[in-house]
């Protein structure tokens, strides 16, 4: 009994803090069937700098789906910028499987020297913020003549090394006595990267694309500095262009923008523990 009180306890403590990340989300879906009068009601003290507190009702008094119907089928510009965001989530994380995962398996395998130092230079890298290498990669993409386009954003992103620094520890987290008899039976090193380095290093992969992913699908500061094209920006900047007379079409266009990283989330969230465990491996 006394175990059972204390796990009844646990779950209750751990379920108030879940409650509270989810009642935002509630809100976006109340709000994404509320109607324009109900909402301005509500939210009188912000739409239109009021006084007092905004009101909100868990079921609205009269629920619409009119916001559905202007999202999904009287606003095209939605679908355009959503498959945008899209299309550069995807291509990166291409990109980044093709550049990152090579990169990371010779800097777990095959030990030359300098080779800890330019791991080293890896790291600080990594630490730096989108606006420390904005100016340069402005300069570089101006160089090429590639911006206004996707590549501007694309390839920037295809050599970061963040997903090196995962997908480094999935593959350090393989013996190496396993790589040392593969060879000694007459594996070639192709052989070893595919069959043996692939399988068992999957767990750092996957969890880099799936922080990748939650990453790339939200940025903002990219895409507003380097594409001036509204046509070519990512769902991400189309949000906050909506005004707040238009508060439910906000709340169901956040929704579907939602939608996507849940997704992801729910499925690569195991890989997620593995990304966290091999993050900590000494290299």
């Amino acid at each position: 009994m006394k175990g059972a009180a204390i796990r009844a306890v646990t779950s209750s403590l751990l379920l108030l803090p879940g409650i509270f990340v989810c009642i935002p989300i509630f809100l976006l879906v109340t709000g994404s069937v509320m109607g324009s009068n109900e909402l301005k009601d509500y939210l009188s003290p912000v739409l239109s700098n009021g006084t007092g507190f905004v009101s909100w009702k868990l079921i609205p008094d009269y629920p619409t789906f009119s916001n559905y119907a202007k999202l999904l089928f009287l606003t095209p510009q939605f679908f355009v910028l959503f498959w945008n965001s899209m299309k550069l989530a995807a291509l990166i994380l291409a990109g980044q499987l093709l550049v990152g995962v090579p990169a990371a398996w010779a800097f777990a395998v095959y030990r030359v020297k300098g080779s800890k130092v330019l791991f080293a230079l890896y790291i600080v890298l990594m630490l730096l913020p989108f606006q420390v290498t904005m100016l340069s990669s402005y300069l570089v993409m101006n160089r090429f003549s590639l911006l206004n386009t996707h590549m501007a954003v694309i390839l920037p992103a295809v050599f970061s090394t963040f997903p090196i620094f995962l997908t480094y520890g999935g593959f350090r987290a393989i013996p190496i006595e396993l790589l040392e008899a593969a060879r000694m039976d007459g594996a070639r090193e192709e052989y070893l990267f595919l069959k043996i380095g692939l399988p068992l290093g999957k767990g750092g992969m996957l969890s880099a694309m799936v922080l990748g992913f939650l990453e790339y699908w939200n940025m903002m500061e990219q895409p507003m500095a380097f594409l001036e094209d509204k046509a070519l920006w990512p769902l991400s900047l189309y949000l906050p262009e909506i005004t707040w007379d238009q508060a439910g079409y906000a709340f169901l266009a956040s929704i579907l923008m939602l939608l996507p990283s849940v997704f992801v989330f729910m499925i690569g969230q195991d890989y997620l523990e593995q990304g966290i465990i091999y993050s900590g491996l000494k290299a």
